[in-house]
């Protein structure tokens, strides 16, 4: 018999989620992260009205950019945010003969193979938590460097940033959907819900029947956002400590060359678009909403913060109600076999407002 908890937490979301088609458009950024390259210094969080939150000393600097980058950094905007991860945050530079020149910043003691090679500052906090989790920026957040002198430069004009410099990043509330519904069967429909009504985002061309060892969900609870990227959206399916989960991958990014077991494995839910527009790096599903999430001991400014910016999956298997992912870890091909519907909680950090 079900637990009364697992019961109630998807309901209590369900409503909290529907307050939502009034909640506040924010105009500005909702909160700015400044991260000095100073060994020992303090990375923070700070409010617009002055509250500062610390996020770690950072650890180690970067003494070159890669290139080429992983294949999706060539889908973000030179000089933001191209990846979103509890393992590491990933920045394009710039776009050079259609590759991604990245820097990364990283957790320590853990390990995030898209970075490149002495191209990652290091911050000493756990895989998971503040800027890789509650205070993760979403994929698209601007970044600009401060140099010594007070200038602001756009990061893809800097280039590689000097010890002594500060990256800045303003995150913002885009406007996005408060919930992302899949049809988990071929032509199913990958739905936003937005307070004017349903919007088809994208197609299923293949969907999902099992997990994978994916790097990083050890480091995610079950139902939780791993990673969002340009191209992918990595869902943990294990408790923190064990490895498992699945990706959602647009249909271009699926052609890629590293991503070629994609169309043999059952690991991987396959979307396209129904416009001429190709997906990757759009949002809401691969930029300007995901993110994360808190967890542990994460504590955000208050209480909507810390619980609503953590998205939630959740499925529904054989059509029957919505509740948490099968616990599933390692790699299995049919785990999901019977998720006929997923469910994606679009991140936020306001008071649902009635009208």
């Amino acid at each position: 018999m079900k637990s009364l908890r697992s019961m109630i937490i998807p309901a209590v979301v369900s409503v909290i989620a529907a307050f939502l088609f009034s909640s506040p458009v924010y105009a500005g950024p909702v909160y700015r992260i400044v991260m000095p390259l100073v060994r020992g210094e303090e990375a923070r969080a700070e409010l617009p009205g002055g509250r500062i939150f610390p996020l770690g000393k950072v650890t180690g600097l970067p003494t070159a950019t890669r290139w080429p980058g992983y294949t999706a950094s060539k889908w973000a905007a030179p000089g933001t945010v191209a990846a979103s991860a509890v393992n590491a945050v990933h920045l394009t530079l710039s776009v050079e003969k259609d590759a991604g020149r990245t820097m990364s910043i990283l957790p320590l003691h853990t390990v995030a193979p898209a970075a490149g090679d002495k191209a990652f500052i290091t911050l000493d906090v756990p895989a998971g938590t503040g800027f890789f989790g509650g205070w993760a920026p979403p994929v698209g957040t601007r970044v600009l460097v401060r140099k010594a002198d007070g200038l602001l430069v756009p990061l893809e004009v800097s280039g590689l940033p000097s010890p002594g410099d500060e990256l800045i990043f303003d995150v913002e509330e885009e406007e996005r959907p408060y919930i992302i519904d899949v049809e988990n069967r071929p032509g199913g429909r990958v739905l936003g819900w937005y307070q004017a009504g349903p919007k088809v985002l994208a197609r299923v061309i293949r969907p999902v029947r099992g997990v994978g060892r994916f790097g990083g969900t050890e480091f995610q609870g079950r139902g939780r956002i791993r990673a969002n990227h340009s191209g992918v959206i990595d869902v943990s399916t294990a408790g923190r400590g064990v490895t498992g989960g699945f990706q959602i991958l647009p249909f271009l990014h699926s052609k890629s060359k590293e991503m070629g077991g994609a169309w043999q494995l059952s690991q991987w839910l396959i979307i396209a678009s129904e416009t001429e527009r190709a997906l990757p790096g759009t949002a809401p599903l691969f930029s300007g909403n995901l993110v994360p999430g808190s967890q542990l001991s994460d504590v955000l400014w208050d209480i909507w913060s810390t619980y609503g910016r953590k998205p939630l999956v959740l499925c529904r298997l054989d059509g029957g109600p919505w509740e948490k992912l099968p616990e599933e870890g390692g790699k299995q091909d049919f785990a999901l076999e019977r998720v006929t519907h997923l469910r994606i909680y679009s991140p936020f950090t306001g008071e649902p407002q009635k009208e």
